[in-house]
């Protein structure tokens, strides 16, 4: 029996040391092959890009990995405790690997043959997550396992943990239990249920397969093992037991919250982030709040909703998107296969008509309810553009069964036919002092279009080009009160190719007429002759100062009449000259950019106006409302793709933080004078104008302009006052014609005037001042000569100093420094 105890003992004692030794040889194996995990000290988890608005709401969210870190102690103790029970239950005993979990393994793998996924502790598992792929072999496990030591001697348990519950996958691109918490469930990792927390805990096993969305029973198995498991740890009591085991999951998926829909202004920030910022953007918990207003933001969507809507209403119904024979679709689980390759666009649900009578359908919805629509009296037959058909006498006139449509909820909540326009718009709006965007809307439906109509598409203005034109002939010596004559003219030009025949849009002509009177009526003949006068040359060089491109103003006289092809937002640029007292300044969306830690990299600061600006002045507008912290500068290599990809541009050599920390005084385009005379003209188009139907808005400080081109290609309003720049423009992405009387005042004023409704409100209602350098004469109208004291039809009109007309009496002898009124053209 010694003898036998003996042996025993010395192969038991041989055994260990053979052990021992194989375990010192495989870890000199392994060891050179193992990374450092001290990096896990300092460790930087991918956390997504956020981007929200100058008033705090989140407006997009990038990357591929959703990850909302949270602190041990900003997460439930009972979501902990479901890891625990679920994952490792020794984990507070064991050095980062438990033996007897090993020791399972092992036996499972001599008993069975089969290869084992468990004795993984949670620090193996964050070792594998950090370091490792997940290919179960034993050359990774013994990595695993090494690794595994080492972190627990880097780490203390909870610091391990907070790291695991912020790493692990657990499906739908959620990472982490933040991120889990929000994509199942909508809430806060604080707000979970005891059931929910579970839930959760379940997921590790297979995150992408036995999840509450993909396999529901799978999931309540897994989630009730753990809760079992909570309950044999005495985590929880039999109570909460039974009351969470018998919770009925609610978990679906709970897409990123965008609080404001701006996604065209989101893709902008996407592209200058990557400028910026390089891949990181997308890992490195960046936030960067915007210049976009939420409020303008919503007035802005549902101003283009509606004003494509009202166009697409006016020019008649085309149809449904498709037809199916309902003999044998008569179930609702045959309707929703027909209704799901269809989306809801903009508010426009995709429904199936099943019943039809004389006043209404009977129209079933993907969410499974029936609704009735009534009889739209707008559905009248498209024909064409310009022409539709009879008004509908009976909804058998609009729709049929087995018709897939469109179906709306008005503003009383009542179901009514809609279609998806086929015609686009865009509108741009900023603030003409900064130069800071405030609403963005590049098309319809982004989902549907990403093409960004405001910084994008290149249109012809048309007549919104005007004021520019006339700003060179102000600068040129002509005056409001100039007269130009408005009559036929025909010009040979050989770089026009071909004879060129210039109309106003009425087809008439009004003779001697003054400058603010054809601002005011937009009179194509005075322009083109104020433009002849000027010269084509000094115009170009005078508009580019606008901040244009000179090689997009055309150098022949269709310059006057807006043929030049310009985006939304460069036109409402230059307005914003004229808005703000003749000053330059570069549209801006991005306010400022925020790392992980909260400090502020990257800001822009909004420049100054003023043309001699002191000191202090500079030193108060660079002062920021927040406390930057140490800019990082970092040299970015930017390709060309991506530096043509930014709508605004990013400088050749970027860098990640603004070196500037002084305000620069903006660039001058127009004289204070020469913008309050354009200014002047352009409310008088409101006023009484081709924008007169501005006037519904009950203010009195509004100017803009009217655009429309050639067979009504392009609709356009721009218009502003002290506080905002709007421009809108309305048209087909092939240059389709809109139809008949479908200019500016009507195609895209309405939607202008809806957005400003909104965004003026509560905001003062205040005329421009006038800038020193100009006076107020009385003029004879007729002739815009001053009018002697006793002309009874004399009107009162603004003039620089200096630049006054004659006197009716010294008509004869006129001066030869003021603009000719006679005609300089002869008939062709």
């Amino acid at each position: 029996m010694k003898k036998a105890i003996r042996w025993l003992l010395t192969a038991f004692l041989a055994a260990a040391v053979l052990g021992f030794a194989a375990i010192g040889i495989t870890y000199l194996i392994v060891a050179p092959d193992l990374p450092e995990v001290d990096s896990l000290q300092d460790v930087q988890l991918q956390v997504p890009l956020r981007v929200y608005s100058r008033d705090g709401r989140l407006i997009g969210l990038f990357g591929e990995m959703r990850r909302i870190p949270a602190t041990l102690e900003q997460i439930p103790d009972r979501l902990e405790q479901a890891f625990l029970a679920g994952e490792d239950a020794r984990y507070y005993e064991h050095p980062g690997v438990d033996y007897q979990g090993i020791s399972r393994a092992v036996w499972i793998l001599a008993t069975t043959g089969e290869k084992s996924v468990g004795g993984s502790t949670i620090t193996q598992q964050l070792a594998r997550n950090f370091f490792l792929t997940s290919e179960k072999t034993f050359t990774r496990k013994i990595k695993e396992i090494f690794l595994a030591l080492r972190i627990e001697r880097e780490l203390s348990k909870d610091d391990i943990l907070e790291l695991y519950l912020n790493k692990i996958f657990l499906g739908y691109r959620a990472y982490g239990v933040g991120a889990a918490a929000e994509v199942y469930y909508g809430k806060d990792v604080a707000e979970l249920s005891l059931a929910q927390a579970a839930m959760i805990a379940a997921l590790p096993k297979a995150p992408s397969r036995i999840n509450p969305i993909n396999s529901p029973e799978r999931a309540l198995e897994r989630r009730n093992y753990v809760l079992g498991r909570m309950r044999e740890l005495e985590y929880i009591t039999d109570a909460e037991y039974q009351a969470a085991v018998n919770e009925e999951d609610q978990a679906f998926y709970h897409g990123a919250k965008a609080e404001i829909s701006a996604p065209y202004l989101s893709e902008m920030v996407r592209v200058r982030a990557l400028q910026l910022l390089g891949e990181e953007a997308y890992t490195g918990g960046f936030e960067i709040h915007t210049t976009i207003d939420s409020r303008l933001q919503m007035a802005a969507n549902q101003a283009v909703a509606g004003g494509l809507a009202e166009y697409d209403e006016r020019h008649g119904y085309r149809g449904p998107e498709a037809r199916v024979d309902l003999g044998d679709a008569g179930t609702p689980a045959r309707w929703n296969e027909i209704l799901e390759p269809y989306r809801p666009v903009s508010g426009l649900m995709p429904g199936l008509v099943t019943e039809v009578e004389d006043e209404l359908a009977l129209v079933y919805l993907r969410d499974g309810q029936t609704v009735a629509v009534p009889r739209p009296d707008w559905a009248a037959r498209f024909i064409n553009r310009n022409r539709t058909g009879a008004k509908p006498e009976t909804m058998n006139d609009v729709v049929s069964p087995g018709d897939v449509i469109r179906v709306r909820l008005d503003d009383e909540g009542n179901w009514q036919l809609g279609q998806i326009p086929e015609v686009e718009a865009a509108l741009i709006s900023l603030d003409p002092k900064t130069g800071d965007i405030r609403a963005l809307v590049g098309g319809y439906d982004f989902s549907r279009s990403k093409y960004n109509r405001v910084v994008q598409s290149r249109r012809q203005p048309g007549s919104g080009f005007k004021p520019f034109v006339y700003s060179a002939a102000l600068e040129r010596g002509f005056t409001t009160a100039s007269l130009i004559n408005d009559a036929p003219i025909v010009f040979d030009d050989p770089e026009l190719e071909r004879t060129w025949k210039p109309q106003n849009f009425s087809e008439k002509f009004y003779g001697p007429t003054r400058m603010r009177e054809a601002m005011v009526n937009s009179r194509n003949l005075v322009s083109i002759r104020l433009l002849r006068d000027t010269g084509i040359e000094f115009t170009r060089e005078h508009v580019a100062r606008f901040g244009f491109d000179p090689s997009e103003l055309p150098r022949d006289l269709t310059l006057a009449l807006g043929s030049a092809s310009l985006t939304p937002l460069s036109l409402a640029r230059g307005y914003a000259a004229f808005a703000n007292g003749g000053y330059l300044v570069d549209p801006e969306f991005i306010r400022e950019i925020r790392n992980a830690d909260g400090d502020v990299i990257y800001r822009t600061i909004p420049p100054l106006l003023c043309d001699d600006c002191a000191e202090d002045q500079i030193e108060l507008a660079a002062q920021q409302p927040t406390e930057p912290g140490e800019p990082v500068f970092r040299p970015l290599e930017i390709s060309r793709e991506e530096e043509n990809a930014d709508p605004l541009g990013v400088p050749e050599q970027g860098v990640l933080a603004d070196t500037e920390t002084e305000a620069r005084p903006a660039p001058r385009a127009v004289s204070a004078q020469n913008a309050y005379l354009i200014r002047s003209m352009m409310m008088d188009v409101v006023r009484r104008g081709t924008g007169v139907r501005a006037m519904q808005l009950g203010r009195s400080d509004l100017a803009g302009k009217t655009g429309t081109t050639n067979e009504q290609r392009d609709a356009w309003f721009t218009g502003y006052n002290d506080h905002l720049v709007t421009s809108v423009w309305v048209g087909f992405d092939n240059f389709e014609p809109l139809g008949r009387r479908e200019v500016g005042g009507r195609a895209a004023l309405p939607i202008w005037m809806a957005f400003m409704e909104v965004a003026l409100e509560g905001l003062e209602d205040r005329q421009p001042v006038m800038p020193p350098g100009l006076a107020q004469a009385r003029i004879d109208p007729d002739t815009g000569l001053l009018a002697r004291l006793d002309n009874p039809d004399a009107i009162m009109e603004v003039f620089e100093v200096g630049k006054l007309p004659p006197m009716e009496a010294e008509a004869e002898g006129e001066r030869e420094d003021a603009p000719s009124a006679e005609d300089p053209y002869e008939i062709f």
